[in-house]
């Protein structure tokens, strides 16, 4: 519903700017949404990036342990790792107010389990509002999120 993505019911707002109001592709920069298996749509990494937005895409990646390199190459290159924090650098860059993640460290190893949560701390902390979902029962804690769990189809409050 929040990502506007399937028919649903109800209302979503950002900062008093309704998703209703606006266009998805517009509601969806707003508010990015990294998909557990993301899409690239062309052949090059730095494809995906506007001009003013690729020394930032690197300063980043490098921050989440990508080097530069994968920038200038095919994106048939990159690793399923790279893929994901790639994805997560694409979104971060919009600087948006909010972000939506769907298992944004399943297919990482530790340590860059461990960078990625320090940005995304980083942004909740600058007042970004970070909607995760992970089957990592201890990344809503390392994270000081509020936590919650689907039951039978309904979400509720972790105690």
């Amino acid at each position: 519903m929040v990502a506007d993505l399937d028919p649903n019911h109800g209302e979503v707002s950002l900062n008093g700017a309704s998703r209703s109001g606006m266009a998805a592709n517009l509601w969806r920069r707003r508010i990015p949404y990294v998909t557990a298996e993301s899409g690239w749509w062309a052949q090059n990494v730095h494809d995906h990036f506007a001009g003013d937005q690729l020394s930032r895409a690197r300063t980043l990646a490098e921050r989440l342990g990508v080097a530069a390199a994968p920038f200038d190459g095919p994106v048939d290159r990159l690793s399923t790792g790279e893929r994901q924090r790639l994805a997560l650098v694409r979104a971060l860059i919009l600087d948006s107010p909010a972000l939506l993640l769907d298992e944004p460290t399943g297919p990482l190893d530790p340590v860059s389990v461990e960078k990625v949560e320090a940005v995304l701390l980083e942004r909740a902390a600058a007042g970004a509002a970070i909607i995760l979902v992970s089957h990592d029962p201890a990344q809503g804690a390392r994270l000081n999120a509020r936590r919650l769990r689907m039951v039978e189809r309904k979400l509720e409050a972790e105690t």
